[in-house]
């Protein structure tokens, strides 16, 4: 089964989560300021996607802004990094799509059709 962890007053989230129910794509719909993944599971996800850790963090995000991460990130560890993104899930990209083959950061359609519609 398909997760995807977005944040409800998130317009992109809700663009995907269109998007997943017109494609009748099944999927679990998971809060991520709720239920974000602790730091295992994100270092999990991270591996199987094969993308730079950077990636995962939400850089159009408020708290990203306040807590000047642009300029902490390349200084830091990728543990350091992991227990920050484990630590607030609205630093964390959103949506972020995981199923058993696939990690998907951010909305894109071609990249979605691609990955999600085999």
């Amino acid at each position: 089964m398909t997760k995807i962890y977005c944040y409800q007053k998130c317009s992109t989230c809700k663009k995907a989560l269109k998007w997943l129910t017109e494609k009748g794509v099944e999927f679990e719909n998971i809060d991520i300021k709720t239920h974000n993944p602790n730091k295992e599971e994100l270092r999990k996800l991270w591996q199987q996607s094969k993308v730079e850790l950077k990636k995962f963090f939400n850089t159009s995000g408020i708290l990203y802004r306040e807590m000047e991460l642009a300029k902490k990130l390349p200084t830091m560890t990728d543990d350091e990094k992991l227990d920050l993104l484990a630590s607030d899930g609205m630093l964390v990209k959103r949506p972020l799509v995981v199923n058993d083959t696939t990690v998907l950061l951010g909305f894109n359609e071609s990249t979605w059709t691609d990955n999600l519609l085999k």
